[in-house]
């Protein structure tokens, strides 16, 4: 039975926009043969059961992200493709060490590169997924993982990379220097910012933090290849190079407005990039868009063309949009998701963290339901006491209040209603 891998579709010459999934096609291109798995650029996380890519089907099974389905590969060949079957136990400590520190680090930069920073993400990335998705993941889809990568790197401290966020802060601050009277509003002018000054801000004032951020990860991964043809033996790759290409090749090979990640790697890790270079040409080729979808046999790659959206799966999309749009349903849904990660087999947390994440997914889903509770009963308290007081009445009440209050009275003598007239006039 082939194989099919379903990925993040091609950008910025490469056969995906997403690091693990180029670590993934980099793993099948090395040991899996040609005429054994294909390739669907999908772009549609909603196909797998765990929401997640890539994603690697086999019949009716389906295995996410890239060490899972290492992991699967080795059992269903019966170890035959296996990257890491040569590597002694030293090399095999260094290699699960050296992953997990590439993973995490790279990814930070490569959030930075392509969706912090404003002109790279809206002249570059935004584009790029706009190319690979059907419609309307196109209006969903970037949005969210715009704001997904602003929040993994929130805690780095240069969110004055995002230029939306530098000219937000500075109308709060300018409206609150007008409120505190610190300046007369008449006298104030705003100089208006351009991008160009923005950015020359942002780089003299976090520069030192990106020469560190960039120093953690490419300086040990500089080291580490040395003089070797590959990152942990001289004869052979393993599967760190496989992720080393995967999240490298993102910051080495697209061309953005501001390539300070790409200048920063260059000039600090020269051998790591000649590496990087080199072994993404050889596996992955140059990648337009059409290659994927064309299906011509042209390209290195085994494309398969990914199927239209049906409707039913257009209509999915639209409805959890929508939920995760409104703020009680994002809650629980979002806690919903956290559970089944607890209590998932191949979640990679242990037997206590699952334990402990789950409790806490119960206690929120309490919480939860309790405010959903309060704000109910609140509400059905306020109508009750409104209807108590009289001011929501019956239409035919009103009616009758209306009518009987210009009625005639039947006991008045016609004379006496005249003269009370004559007499009011």
């Amino acid at each position: 039975m082939v194989l099919e891998l379903h990925v993040w579709g091609p950008g910025f010459s490469l056969p995906s926009i997403d690091p693990q999934c180029l670590a993934t096609i980099a793993y099948f291109s090395l040991l899996v043969p040609r005429d054994s798995w294909t390739l669907v650029a999908s772009s549609d996380p909603t196909i797998s059961p765990t929401q997640e890519l890539p994603a690697l089907k086999n019949g009716s099974t389906w295995v996410s992200r890239f060490r899972n389905i290492v992991d699967y590969l080795r059992q269903y060949s019966n170890g035959a493709w296996d990257l890491d079957r040569d590597l002694s136990a030293l090399e095999k400590a260094d290699n699960v060490a050296f992953s997990s520190f590439v993973e995490s680090r790279a990814q930070a930069l490569i959030d930075l590169s392509l969706y912090v920073t404003s002109q790279n993400y809206y002249s570059a990335t935004s584009p790029a997924y706009g190319a690979i998705l059907q419609w309307p993941n196109q209006w969903i889809l970037p949005p969210q993982l715009h704001s997904a990568a602003k929040s993994r790197t929130e805690s780095l401290g240069l969110s004055s990379l995002d230029l939306e966020a530098v000219r937000e802060q500075q109308k709060r601050d300018h409206s609150a220097d007008i409120a505190a009277g610190r300046i007369p509003q008449n006298l104030i002018r705003r100089p208006r910012e351009t991008v160009s000054s923005l950015l020359g801000k942002t780089s003299q004032q976090h520069q030192f933090r990106l020469e560190a951020l960039t120093g953690e990860l490419f300086e040990p991964l500089e080291e580490l290849l040395g003089d070797k043809t590959h990152m942990l033996l001289a004869k052979a790759p393993s599967s760190l190079d496989c992720l080393a290409i995967g999240y490298l090749s993102l910051a080495l090979v697209p061309e953005l407005p501001h390539t300070w990640l790409r200048d920063l790697m260059l000039r600090k890790a020269p051998r790591l990039s000649q590496y990087i270079e080199r072994m993404r040409r050889e596996l992955y080729g140059i990648v337009s868009v059409s290659d994927a979808f064309t299906n011509d046999g042209q390209s290195s790659l085994p494309w398969q063309a990914p199927g239209r959206a049906r409707l039913a799966t257009i209509g999915s999309t639209l409805l959890n949009t929508l939920a995760d749009s409104t703020p009680i349903l994002k809650d629980i849904r979002v806690n919903n998701r956290l559970r089944e990660t607890a209590e998932s087999a191949d979640s990679g947390l242990s037997e206590t963290e699952g334990q402990a994440l789950s409790a806490y997914t119960k206690l929120q889903g309490k919480d939860t339901l309790i405010s959903i509770a309060t704000v109910v009963g609140g509400f059905a308290a306020l109508v009750g006491y409104m209807v108590h007081i009289g001011i929501f009445s019956a239409p035919e009440e009103e009616a009758e209040e209306e009518e009987n209050e210009f009625a005639i009275p039947e006991s008045v003598d016609a004379g006496d209603f005249l003269g009370s007239l004559k007499a009011q006039s």
